[in-house]
């Protein structure tokens, strides 16, 4: 039986509007037409603003997937065929049967257009029910409203802060809200957030 680990790095997830699959060096040029906006890295710990940085966000990405400790997601809008975005699964404890889903950005242009939900959709299905995860977690930086509005919509329960948390790339110590989505409360969320969605479609590939 193939290990949590294992089950994530060979997958790639599908629905009407996203395609999320492995992150990959090659999509520095299609990234870089969107990544360079520092309004997208206002609350990140990190920010991408040279074709340096981004080189070197992808390449992180990659070796963090080489050694199943993060796998990032490319997210691509099936409307324009383009990449719109990162999104990632970390912080994995198969022993506690549970995830992060974060390190999520979409360009700009992508932002507000139903994206975010298609491609949450995707995470929160194949974790809560392909992978039968107890818990699904989320956190940001608790004065980035956008990003707390985004979560409350995608179905995840606010928890509370955890005080200078995260030092970022500001040098700001910034304060951070966790939130999730429960085994038990997917159902119910997965009726009426998502409700209008077809099922998860799920690609497996060599590892």
């Amino acid at each position: 039986m193939p290990s949590l680990r294992e089950r994530i790095a060979s997958v790639s997830l599908h629905s009407e509007r996203a395609d999320l699959r492995p992150l990959v060096p090659e999509d520095f040029d299609q990234l870089r037409t969107i990544a360079y906006d520092e309004a997208i890295w206002a609350y990140s710990t990190g920010s991408i603003g040279s074709d340096e940085k981004l080189q070197g966000y992808l390449r992180k990405a990659w070796n963090d997937r080489e050694a199943r400790v993060r796998f990032a997601f490319a997210v691509v809008d099936r409307r324009s065929g383009t990449v719109a975005g990162s999104m990632s699964y970390g912080n994995l404890s198969p022993k506690d049967s549970r995830l992060e889903i974060g390190w999520s950005w979409l360009g700009r242009p992508y932002q507000g257009t139903g994206l975010n939900r298609h491609a949450k959709y995707l995470l929160l299905a194949y974790a809560l029910e392909e992978l039968a995860l107890e818990r699904v977690e989320f956190k940001t930086d608790v004065l980035n409203a956008q990003a707390r509005q985004a979560l409350r919509k995608v179905g995840a329960t606010e928890e509370g802060v955890l005080r200078s948390h995260t030092l970022m790339h500001d040098g700001r110590r910034r304060d951070t809200i966790y939130y999730s989505v429960l085994q038990s409360e997917w159902g119910e969320i997965r009726r009426r957030i998502y409700g209008d969605l077809a099922p998860v479609r799920v690609v497996t590939r060599a590892s």
